[in-house]
Protein backbone atom coordinates (compact mmCIF):
# COMPACT_ATOMS: atom_id res chain seq x y z
CA UNK A 1 0.00 0.00 0.00
CA UNK A 2 3.04 2.47 0.74
CA UNK A 3 4.79 2.08 -2.20
CA UNK A 4 1.49 2.18 -4.31
CA UNK A 5 0.78 5.69 -2.47
CA UNK A 6 4.36 6.81 -2.95
CA UNK A 7 4.31 6.07 -6.76
CA UNK A 8 1.30 8.34 -6.74
CA UNK A 9 2.83 11.02 -5.24
CA UNK A 10 6.23 10.91 -7.61
CA UNK A 11 3.80 10.87 -10.58
CA UNK A 12 1.95 13.56 -9.23
CA UNK A 13 4.69 15.49 -8.83
CA UNK A 14 6.03 14.18 -12.48
CA UNK A 15 2.55 16.17 -13.92
CA UNK A 16 2.47 18.88 -11.88
CA UNK A 17 6.08 19.59 -12.74
CA UNK A 18 5.29 18.90 -16.74
CA UNK A 19 2.49 21.19 -16.79
CA UNK A 20 4.23 24.18 -15.61
CA UNK A 21 7.23 23.83 -17.73
CA UNK A 22 5.28 23.34 -21.06
CA UNK A 23 3.25 26.45 -20.98
CA UNK A 24 6.75 28.55 -20.40
CA UNK A 25 7.98 26.53 -23.37
CA UNK A 26 5.21 26.79 -25.51
CA UNK A 27 4.64 30.81 -24.39
CA UNK A 28 7.73 31.14 -25.94
CA UNK A 29 6.65 30.62 -29.30
CA UNK A 30 3.42 33.05 -28.49
CA UNK A 31 1.31 29.15 -28.85
CA UNK A 32 -0.09 29.01 -24.89
CA UNK A 33 -3.55 30.05 -25.22
CA UNK A 34 -4.44 28.28 -28.33
CA UNK A 35 -2.41 24.75 -27.68
CA UNK A 36 -3.73 24.23 -24.22
CA UNK A 37 0.06 22.71 -23.70
CA UNK A 38 -0.77 23.17 -19.16
CA UNK A 39 -4.37 20.56 -20.12
CA UNK A 40 -1.65 17.99 -21.85
CA UNK A 41 0.09 16.18 -18.40
CA UNK A 42 -3.22 16.98 -16.56
CA UNK A 43 -4.90 15.23 -19.13
CA UNK A 44 -2.80 12.40 -18.88
CA UNK A 45 -2.60 12.00 -15.10
CA UNK A 46 -5.93 11.28 -14.94
CA UNK A 47 -5.20 7.54 -16.92
CA UNK A 48 -2.58 6.87 -14.70
CA UNK A 49 -3.32 8.27 -10.99
CA UNK A 50 -6.31 7.48 -8.41
CA UNK A 51 -9.21 10.06 -8.18
CA UNK A 52 -7.80 12.38 -5.17
CA UNK A 53 -4.54 12.21 -7.21
CA UNK A 54 -5.70 13.33 -10.13
CA UNK A 55 -7.60 16.12 -9.00
CA UNK A 56 -5.12 17.22 -6.73
CA UNK A 57 -3.21 17.60 -10.14
CA UNK A 58 -5.87 19.18 -11.82
CA UNK A 59 -6.15 21.69 -8.96
CA UNK A 60 -2.39 22.39 -8.13
CA UNK A 61 -0.96 22.64 -11.39
CA UNK A 62 -2.43 26.27 -12.60
CA UNK A 63 -1.74 27.45 -9.15
CA UNK A 64 1.85 26.69 -8.67
CA UNK A 65 1.75 28.06 -12.15
CA UNK A 66 0.42 31.29 -11.26
CA UNK A 67 2.69 31.18 -8.18
CA UNK A 68 5.56 30.04 -10.18
CA UNK A 69 5.17 32.18 -13.55
CA UNK A 70 2.58 34.44 -13.03
CA UNK A 71 0.57 32.16 -15.82
CA UNK A 72 -2.51 31.87 -15.78
CA UNK A 73 -3.23 35.44 -14.62
CA UNK A 74 -4.53 34.96 -10.69
CA UNK A 75 -7.84 36.52 -11.03
CA UNK A 76 -10.01 35.52 -12.85
CA UNK A 77 -8.66 32.62 -15.06
CA UNK A 78 -6.96 30.39 -11.96
CA UNK A 79 -10.23 30.00 -10.92
CA UNK A 80 -11.92 28.93 -14.06
CA UNK A 81 -8.64 26.73 -14.67
CA UNK A 82 -8.51 25.21 -11.53
CA UNK A 83 -11.61 23.91 -11.87
CA UNK A 84 -11.90 22.73 -15.64
CA UNK A 85 -8.14 21.26 -14.97
CA UNK A 86 -9.38 19.39 -11.90
CA UNK A 87 -12.82 17.85 -13.29
CA UNK A 88 -10.51 17.10 -16.46
CA UNK A 89 -8.13 14.65 -14.19
CA UNK A 90 -11.13 13.45 -11.89
CA UNK A 91 -13.40 12.40 -14.89
CA UNK A 92 -10.45 10.76 -16.55
CA UNK A 93 -9.46 8.98 -13.84
CA UNK A 94 -13.34 7.78 -12.69
CA UNK A 95 -14.32 7.37 -16.52
CA UNK A 96 -10.70 4.82 -17.91
CA UNK A 97 -9.93 3.73 -14.19
CA UNK A 98 -12.99 3.04 -12.07
CA UNK A 99 -15.63 2.52 -15.12
CA UNK A 100 -12.88 1.24 -17.77
CA UNK A 101 -13.87 3.40 -20.69
CA UNK A 102 -11.21 3.00 -23.26
CA UNK A 103 -8.70 6.28 -23.52
CA UNK A 104 -10.95 7.39 -26.82
CA UNK A 105 -13.73 7.97 -24.88
CA UNK A 106 -12.83 8.56 -21.52
CA UNK A 107 -10.61 11.82 -23.22
CA UNK A 108 -13.53 13.03 -25.12
CA UNK A 109 -16.29 12.64 -22.41
CA UNK A 110 -13.68 14.37 -19.62
CA UNK A 111 -13.22 17.56 -22.17
CA UNK A 112 -16.49 17.77 -22.99
CA UNK A 113 -17.52 17.88 -18.67
CA UNK A 114 -14.65 19.79 -17.92
CA UNK A 115 -15.28 22.84 -20.69
CA UNK A 116 -19.24 22.45 -18.76
CA UNK A 117 -17.32 22.98 -15.39
CA UNK A 118 -15.40 25.69 -16.72
CA UNK A 119 -18.54 27.63 -17.78
CA UNK A 120 -19.72 26.62 -14.71
CA UNK A 121 -17.05 28.37 -12.67
CA UNK A 122 -17.25 31.20 -15.28
CA UNK A 123 -21.13 31.68 -14.57
CA UNK A 124 -20.16 31.49 -10.44
CA UNK A 125 -17.02 34.35 -11.17
CA UNK A 126 -19.50 36.62 -13.20
CA UNK A 127 -22.45 36.22 -10.81
CA UNK A 128 -20.85 36.55 -7.48
CA UNK A 129 -17.07 38.15 -7.80
CA UNK A 130 -17.90 40.49 -10.80
CA UNK A 131 -15.58 38.82 -13.41
CA UNK A 132 -15.07 40.08 -16.99
CA UNK A 133 -16.58 37.19 -18.32
CA UNK A 134 -19.18 36.62 -21.43
CA UNK A 135 -22.20 34.43 -20.44
CA UNK A 136 -21.12 30.61 -20.08
CA UNK A 137 -22.77 29.39 -23.00
CA UNK A 138 -20.29 32.03 -25.30
CA UNK A 139 -17.45 31.11 -22.91
CA UNK A 140 -17.92 27.97 -23.70
CA UNK A 141 -18.05 27.73 -27.45
CA UNK A 142 -15.32 30.83 -27.51
CA UNK A 143 -12.85 28.28 -25.75
CA UNK A 144 -13.60 25.72 -27.59
CA UNK A 145 -13.20 27.64 -31.40
CA UNK A 146 -9.62 29.14 -29.42
CA UNK A 147 -8.56 26.12 -28.29
CA UNK A 148 -9.65 23.61 -31.20
CA UNK A 149 -6.12 23.01 -32.24
CA UNK A 150 -5.17 22.27 -28.66
CA UNK A 151 -8.09 20.02 -28.54
CA UNK A 152 -7.16 18.15 -31.97
CA UNK A 153 -3.41 17.66 -30.14
CA UNK A 154 -4.90 16.38 -27.13
CA UNK A 155 -7.05 13.93 -28.77
CA UNK A 156 -4.26 12.47 -31.11
CA UNK A 157 -1.39 12.75 -28.70
CA UNK A 158 -2.56 11.40 -25.54
CA UNK A 159 -3.97 8.38 -26.51
CA UNK A 160 -0.46 7.67 -28.19
CA UNK A 161 0.88 8.69 -24.69
CA UNK A 162 -0.76 6.41 -23.01
CA UNK A 163 -0.33 3.80 -25.39
CA UNK A 164 3.75 4.11 -25.46
CA UNK A 165 3.55 4.36 -21.86
CA UNK A 166 1.69 0.70 -21.68
CA UNK A 167 3.56 -0.69 -24.24
CA UNK A 168 7.03 0.18 -22.37
CA UNK A 169 5.53 -0.65 -18.90
CA UNK A 170 6.67 2.38 -17.64
CA UNK A 171 3.35 3.55 -16.24
CA UNK A 172 0.01 1.36 -16.43
CA UNK A 173 -3.17 2.67 -17.08
CA UNK A 174 -6.35 0.48 -16.59
CA UNK A 175 -8.15 0.53 -19.86
CA UNK A 176 -5.96 1.78 -22.98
Amino acid sequence: MQNKTLKQLILSGLFISLGVLLPIIFHLFGGGSVLLPMHIPVLLCGFFLSMPFAAAVGLLTPLLSTLLTGMPPLFPVLPMMMTELAIYALSISLLNRKLNLNVHLSLVLSIVIGRIAAGASVWVLATFFAAQYPQPITFITGSLVKGMPGIIIQLVLIPIICNALNQARLIESKAV
